[in-house]
């Protein structure tokens, strides 16, 4: 009441004040510009400003008083949220490109005019199977007079070692007989393992994925190309991973895989993780393998991959934008502390220890505890010891 009639007693004698100065001054500027006097109009001018500065200095005054003792002020606009406990889930996320150990170009083993191809491109075929034939040069006819040749050193030994047991004959003849008879049969074995050359067979189960050479060209060992074989059922992807996961990325663990151009995902895990980290790039490699039942994951394809290598079970997580840093380098935000039933409160800085991000979400580590109340927007318009007034509920 007694503020109330202080600032009514002010304003009273301004008026007063302002209604006589400001009658009188407008009949001497009249009067004095009537006149025509130079001189008195510099000196009425003078007069004026000086007025309005003593003026101008009293609003300054009332205005500082008005600040400090008016109750319904305005206050900065915030919006809260409260901290609490939750589960973090921390993703490395890495891209990988799809392979299989089972993508081979397949060379032949001997010189000669690639006589018969039995496949065609993109036909499934089984491990063992036949692709194409060499011509031989005659190696079939000269197996054929050596298995002849064999047969007949095998009689022979058999006949002699039958003589031999019932002690007729001598012994360097049985000797004689058994060593060619095993001569020859070593160089049956070995005509046909030469001969076995002249025919390519499947290493593995999969598909012909590309006919290189055409029926009828002349190849050579280590030279000529002649298919492409893939199996797709045994697809993986490798990735380089930074050395500070060592520990965090193992064996076993889930990966969410992603291939953009397919657009599909699939869950997989790590099936191998290296054990020699890389001196050029400082990372170890990793395998995940990947199922491909219907066959549209293509060795080479690009896989976006998410590897879970960390895990709080109570966390708090803030969004990042609120975060400020002081001059020494450390990082704090605002809560809302001595919070009144009219939502104003006093704004509090905390400084706090961050750890991992995600998206734009950060987990704090310390100076926050389950059930602050954090101030989100309007956090970097605030003072510490601000007053504040709290928007949502």
């Amino acid at each position: 009441m007694k503020q109330t009639l202080t600032y009514f007693a002010i304003a009273i004698m301004l008026t007063a004040c302002g209604s006589k100065s400001g009658a009188s001054g407008d009949v001497d500027v009249a009067t004095t510009i009537e006149n025509g006097d130079l001189a008195a109009m510099k000196a009425l001018k003078e007069s004026l400003s000086a007025e309005q500065a003593v003026i101008e200095d009293k609003i300054k005054l009332l205005e500082d008083e008005i600040s400090a003792k008016d109750t319904t002020k305005k206050l900065p606009l915030v919006t809260v949220f409260k901290a609490k406990d939750t589960v973090f889930i921390h993703f490395l996320e890495l891209q990988g490109s799809v392979a299989t150990k089972q993508n081979v170009v397949i060379y032949p083993e001997m010189a000669g005019t690639l006589q018969r191809v039995y496949v065609k491109e993109g036909q499934r075929v089984r491990k063992g199977q036949l692709l194409a034939s060499i011509d031989d040069g005659g190696m079939g006819q000269q197996v054929a007079q050596l298995q002849v040749q064999a047969t007949l050193a095998k009689t022979t030994f058999e006949r002699q070692k039958r003589l031999w047991d019932q002690n007729i004959g001598s012994e360097i003849q049985y000797l004689q007989a058994k060593t060619n008879y095993e001569a020859t049969q070593n160089a049956v074995n070995q005509a046909k393992s030469q001969l076995a050359k002249s025919t390519i067979n499947a290493p593995f189960s999969g598909v012909i994925d590309e006919v290189i050479t055409d029926q009828g060209t002349v190849v050579a060992p280590g030279q000529s190309m002649v298919f492409r074989l893939v199996n797709l059922s045994d697809m993986y992807i490798g990735a380089d991973v930074p050395e500070t996961y060592i520990t965090s990325i193992k064996k076993g663990k889930k990966v969410e895989v992603d291939f953009p151009v397919l657009g599909k995902s699939v869950d997989a895990k790590i099936r191998q993780s290296s054990n020699f980290i890389n001196p050029a790039n400082r990372t170890f490699n990793v395998e995940i393998a990947v199922p491909n039942k219907e066959g549209d994951i293509k060795p080479n394809l690009t896989a976006r991959l998410r590897i879970n290598d960390y895990t709080n079970e109570k966390a708090i997580l803030i969004p990042q934008s609120i975060i400020s840093e002081n001059a020494n380098g450390d990082q704090y935000v605002y809560v809302v502390k001595n919070r009144a039933n009219n939502n104003e409160a006093t704004a509090s800085q905390r400084i706090i220890v961050t750890g991992k991000t995600q998206g734009g979400i950060i987990e704090v580590l310390e100076g926050l505890s389950s059930g602050d109340e954090i101030i989100e927007e309007g956090a970097r318009s605030v003072k510490d010891g601000q007053g504040v007034k709290v928007m949502n509920e």
